[in-house]
Order: C-alpha cells, then sequence, then structure tokens
C-alpha cells in the first residue's frame, strides 16, 4: 500500500468574531498544552472576549476554518518601532491543530497577516519562538524569517510586577 497522497486544503482565513471566542479560547488552551505551559495558562474565555471584541480591544486574530470548523488560528497586535518610525504587528500566537501541521495551512496564515502588516504600512512583522520548537524555526525560516540570536525577551508579572509599581 502507497504512501497516502496529501491533497491541499480547502481552507477559509477571515477575521475573528464574536462567536469565535470559545473556538480560539479551546485552541488556546492546546497551544498551552503543546508548549507544556498550562501551569501558566490563566486566561479566561471572557477576557479572550473582551480582549478581542471589548470597549478598547488589545487584539485581533485570524481563523483558519474548514469545514465549518475553526482548525487554528491567529493572534496578533500593533507594537511601535521607533528606529523605523512606524507601527508594526506583532504576532503573539500562531496554532494550527496538530492533524493539519504540515498542510500548508501555517504558511497560509502568515502570508495572510504579511499582506495585513503591508496594507497597513507596518515596518515590521514579529514574533517569538520557544528555543527547542526546531519544527517552528525551521518552518519560520524556510518562509524568509530571521531568528535573532542576540534579542532576549524581557518579562516581569504577577508579585515582581505588583512590586515594581509599587515602589519608591
Amino acid at each position: 500500500m502507497s504512501a497516502p497522497i496529501r491533497t491541499p486544503i480547502r481552507t477559509l482565513i477571515r477575521a475573528a468574531a464574536p462567536a469565535d471566542v470559545s473556538a480560539i479560547f479551546a485552541l488556546m488552551m492546546e497551544l498551552a498544552e503543546f508548549e507544556k505551559l498550562t501551569h501558566l495558562f490563566v486566561a479566561t474565555q471572557d477576557g479572550v472576549h473582551d480582549a478581542l471584541f471589548g470597549p478598547r480591544p488589545a487584539a485581533e486574530a485570524l481563523v483558519a476554518e474548514e469545514s465549518g470548523q475553526i482548525v487554528g488560528y491567529a493572534l496578533f497586535f500593533h507594537n511601535f518601532s521607533t528606529f523605523l518610525g512606524k507601527r508594526g504587528l506583532y504576532l503573539e500566537d500562531l496554532y494550527v491543530r496538530p492533524a493539519l501541521r504540515g498542510s500548508g495551512l501555517g504558511t497560509k496564515m502568515l502570508r495572510a497577516l504579511a499582506a495585513l502588516a503591508v496594507e497597513r504600512q507596518c515596518g515590521r512583522f514579529e514574533w517569538s519562538v520557544l528555543d527547542w520548537n526546531q519544527q517552528a524555526i525551521d518552518f519560520y525560516e524556510k518562509m524568509g524569517a530571521t531568528v535573532l540570536p542576540d534579542w532576549r525577551i524581557v518579562r516581569i508579572t504577577g508579585e515582581s510586577l505588583d512590586q515594581l509599581a509599587h515602589a519608591g
């Protein structure tokens, strides 16, 4: 028996709508499991809804829909580069269900985001990747991205954030 032939998937990539929040939230939990970070996952569905569709949205999302089911999402927001003097597009999450990885869906989603960045006249399109996720690193580099070796993410959360805010 020969190997199965993979055919291109027919997926609709579109802007997320309020009705998509429960599916996006479920995929966010899957991403936390994949990254072995469920112990840090404290988001709520209501919080995600507010962040995407509340009075002051903090982020936007694209969803990938196949046969009426959401099978992937990309959550992003704008940042700003003082050196370029332009806003940028920052991709917080790109997640595709495991069964569809390698199908071209991740590529389609990145291309849609790149097109959005160009349409919005962004100076850059960037994101982070975990250093152990070599499959993702290889994929991003194949798409033309550069993994910056000399930059590190700096983060302060929880009690440390509270202490810094109330110091002095």
